[in-house]
């Protein structure tokens, strides 16, 4: 199992191009199930995520394209809607193609997921919404069986904002007849993103980006070209790498116009940041001020950001108050930072963490995808060697990540 290696104390300084968003990606891959006709998608981020649904839906009987960032893929010869256990197991994104499936489909049998174990991610709503729209849903031998004629346009309201929910509905309103209106709407760029390439399919969508989606039904979708947005998350993780070091950097290919939250907040302890069109420039002073985050649905300060604010806050100076309010299991990234000598106390989903004047390298593990990211920045900050084992989270959401910090000066390699 790979392991990374940093010795930190690196100034880090330099350019990087941000890679193509992961959570954009997956459900756009899923709306090709939609059509019998070919779906072109660019920017495609090369992700253990992106390869696990590409087997999952080309052993549904999907022909795959794939060169360099660029896929293409063709499901006129869908003939088998059902996601197995072994391919879902380790991704939780893979109930999304229940809504293109059963849409297409008339019928889809999908795994209950698997994923990080950050807390609850419930399907409930997915259920919930379908079940509105007529079908027929069951859960039984760990697997969702769903069933319908043509799906029917309902009112749905979700009872929590959840992203998947809303994309997993929306696609399945597409192909639905009559009008669907989803409210309490998830609003991530994300969602839009879906929406903008579903439309150039030959969906009828409004609201996108607003917690209220209107969909009219229409009898097929086409083909389509889509080049999926830069990754909001990755941009926040480099621009926080960067500042934790003190350095400066220019983020190119991305833009901070889904990032104002987190761009705000590296103002506050005393970075300075350039926006342009398509890249973010970040210079940072020799130490930061501690900055107080409390998660919240977009367009909040995100739950992906949580943890690498974590790792930030650890070496600032003052204290900050991180509060959790997505999650309920989001915080055990804090024990594996206190190992390298961050003062964190925890207290339900409230952490403090006093900034200390410096972190020490020791070996840790990554217990999910963004708590990783944070390992990362402290290492790349702590005196000595730091080691992170069980890596494969991080190569679910971050593209050839110690190649961009290589060349932003870091002192990091991939060792087996």
């Amino acid at each position: 199992m790979d392991k990374l290696l940093i010795e930190g104390g690196a100034r880090l300084s330099g350019e990087v191009v941000i890679s193509g968003a992961k959570n954009a990606a997956l459900p756009l891959l899923c709306a090709a199930l939609l059509t019998r006709d070919p779906v072109t998608f660019t920017n495609v981020p090369r992700l253990n995520d992106i390869d696990t649904l590409l087997r999952l839906i080309g052993q549904m009987g999907v022909r795959i394209e794939r060169e360099a960032d660029t896929v293409t893929l063709d499901a006129a010869g869908l003939s088998h809607p059902v996601a197995p256990y072994e391919l879902v197991k380790t991704m939780r994104a893979s109930i999304l193609v229940l809504g293109p499936l059963l849409a297409r489909c008339g019928e889809a049998r999908v795994s209950l997921p698997g994923g990080c174990a950050i807390g609850a991610r419930p399907v409930d709503q997915h259920i919930k919404g379908l079940q509105a729209m007529g079908a027929e849903v069951a859960v039984e031998h760990g697997y969702v069986h769903a069933v319908a004629g043509r799906l029917r346009g309902a009112r749905l309201f979700t009872d929590m904002v959840t992203v998947t929910g809303t994309e997993n509905l929306m696609m399945a309103a597409c192909l639905a007849e009559g009008e669907t209106v989803i409210e309490n709407a998830a609003r991530e760029p994300e969602v839009a993103d879906l929406a903008k390439c579903l439309v150039a399919m030959g969906a009828n969508i409004s609201g996108a980006g607003t917690d209220v989606i209107r969909v009219r039904g229409v009898e097929r979708l086409h083909g389509a070209h889509h080049r999926i947005m830069p990754d909001r998350i990755e941009t926040g993780t480099y621009l926080c790498a960067i500042a934790a070091t003190g350095g400066e950097g220019v983020l190119t290919g991305t833009s901070s116009g889904w990032l104002d939250a987190v761009v705000d907040k590296l103002i506050d302890a005393g970075c300075e940041i350039d926006c342009e069109r398509d890249s973010l420039r970040i210079k940072a002073p020799s130490r930061l001020s501690a900055v107080n985050v409390r998660t919240a649905p977009y367009p909040a300060f995100p739950t992906d950001m949580q943890a690498q604010f974590m790792a930030l806050n650890a070496t600032a100076e003052g204290t900050a108050v991180i509060r959790e309010t997505i999650f309920e299991n989001r915080f055990m990234h804090a024990v594996e930072l206190q190992r390298l000598g961050a003062d964190i106390s925890i207290d339900g989903n409230t952490a403090v963490v006093r900034g200390t004047d410096r972190l020490q390298g020791a070996t840790v593990m990554a217990t999910d995808l963004r708590a990783s990211a944070s390992l990362v920045i402290a290492g790349l900050v702590a005196e000595g060697e730091t080691r992170i084992e069980r890596i494969y989270h991080l190569d679910r959401g971050y593209e050839r990540l110690e190649e961009k910090l290589a060349a932003l000066g870091a002192r990091v390699q991939r060792v087996s």
